[in-house]
């Protein structure tokens, strides 16, 4: 079987490109190493998408997923009905949550259903708590929560909105931490005292009675992989309590250590209310996600008497057992491994190997990000910092070049972004940065 026979649309990219573009087609992977059908290897540099975060073809993980098919390959949770792998999973999530008052978890297949789950039972908590017109969601400018009707509605970035719309009424968007781009200004702290006095402001306009919850990443992925402020997160936390709006953390990307920390919103020392996981949950093995929520939202529905509180939502996949088998092998790793730890490492010193592109490269504006979730920040004009048209084509013929020299990385219109296994090591990293060179040392820079 060739590309040509393929039928399928590729996602995020218009449907005509492919006919003027040769496909990069993988066939094997193994570490941080991934192979296509020419038999060429490339160093993983964006983990699969975000989500391969021990690495390929580990064998724990193909030995949990083949003796769970052994016993059951699969049968639903509706109903009161369960399974071993999914009730062992639940246990180990919220025991590795415990700091942050976890106490409950509802499965699912992906990130967007995950985020989905969690804005759900944030307007039905509020329901069952009698207070019915608590419908409303805030989000943060540039965020990414996924492409469901009522995910993609709380996205920031109105490339993921735009060919959508209208979408669900009751979102909006405040300004979001983004120190290298900003109206405001670019002092962190100044921009943190702006940033929440306008979600307060958000919330005071909607009418707090109004407000379900306040949605965000810990760090901003699709966006740019944009990191706050320290200070920002724990504040968040405070005005969502002067106001009783939930919190919900969106983890999908940074869960289990990509960046630095077993958590995002760890990492800030902040405990919310709903966490969303997918990607690293299962290290992309099989599709799996889950959304857990703390005892003041479990302990609201369980003490709930009617039908406000049954949950009339749910996936024929949640709880799949050879998923939450490949999740606890992996989660083992994850622990074992000490991947945080190792995230956190190497994306320093992968962090500290591409800033000095931005005095060596023109188009190159900035270089950031938070263990290893990091972004090159591709632009006309470094004083202005105006950004490259997404359309021109420049960061992906870099993301080419990168390519031929034997690393994969994502170009996303104005950035590139690297997202690799958890288990990377230098001479991999070595080898992600020497492609980009050449990369942006091949490729002409034409405004």
């Amino acid at each position: 079987m060739t590309y040509e026979n393929a039928r399928f649309w590729h996602p995020m990219m218009h449907p005509g490109a492919m006919k003027e573009r040769k496909p990069l087609r993988i066939v094997r992977g193994e570490g941080c190493y991934v192979f296509d059908d020419a038999g060429k290897q490339y160093v993983d540099g964006v983990g699969g998408l975000w989500n391969v975060n021990v690495g390929h073809n580990r064998s724990e993980v193909k030995k949990a997923i083949v003796d769970q098919l052994d016993q059951l390959e699969y049968f639903q949770l509706f109903d009161g009905v369960s399974n071993p792998p999914a009730e062992q999973l639940s246990a180990k999530l919220i025991a590795a949550l415990a700091p942050e008052d976890m106490k409950r978890v509802v499965f699912s297949s992906n990130g967007s259903d995950a985020t989905e789950t969690a804005l759900k039972l944030a307007r039905q908590y509020w329901k069952v708590l009698g207070q019915k017109d608590r419908t409303k969601f805030i989000s943060l400018k540039e965020g990414y929560h996924g492409s469901h009707f009522l995910s993609a509605s709380v996205n920031g970035n109105t490339v993921f909105r735009r060919n959508y719309e209208p979408l669900m009424p009751g979102c909006s968007q405040v300004q979001n931490p983004w120190v290298y781009r900003n109206p405001f200004t670019q002092d962190p702290e100044q921009l943190v005292d702006i940033c929440i006095s306008l979600l307060e402001r958000e919330i005071e306009f909607q009418g707090p009675d109004t407000v379900a919850a306040f949605i965000a990443e810990p760090v901003q992925g699709a966006g740019g992989v944009i990191v706050p402020p320290a200070s920002f997160w724990p504040r968040v936390r405070e005005v969502c309590d002067k106001y009783g709006v939930l919190l919900i953390a969106d983890e999908v990307v940074t869960g289990f250590g990509r960046t630095g920390s077993l958590f995002g919103a760890r990492a800030w020392g902040v405990k919310p209310d709903f966490m969303c996981f997918a990607k690293g949950l299962s290290s992309g093995y099989v599709p799996l996600g889950a959304t857990v929520f703390n005892s003041r939202v479990a302990d609201a529905f369980e003490s709930n008497q009617d039908f406000s509180g049954v949950v009339m939502h749910g996936y024929t996949y949640a709880g799949h057992p050879v998923g939450c088998a490949a999740a606890i092998a992996s989660l083992d790793i994850v622990e074992k491994e000490d991947l945080p730890g190792n995230a956190g490492r190497q994306g320093a010193y992968l962090l500290e190997a591409l800033k000095p592109f931005v005095d060596r490269f023109e188009a190159v504006g900035e270089v950031r990000g938070k263990g290893l979730m990091l972004a090159i920040d591709l632009v006309n004009d470094k004083k202005t910092r105006e950004s490259i048209s997404p359309m021109s084509g420049y960061a992906y013929s870099v993301a080419e070049v990168a390519r031929r020299h034997g690393a994969i990385v994502r170009p996303v219109g104005t950035k590139i972004i690297l997202s690799p296994p958890l288990v990377m090591q230098r001479p991999e990293i070595d080898s992600i940065v020497s492609a980009l060179e050449a990369g942006f040392s091949e490729v002409p820079f034409v405004r």
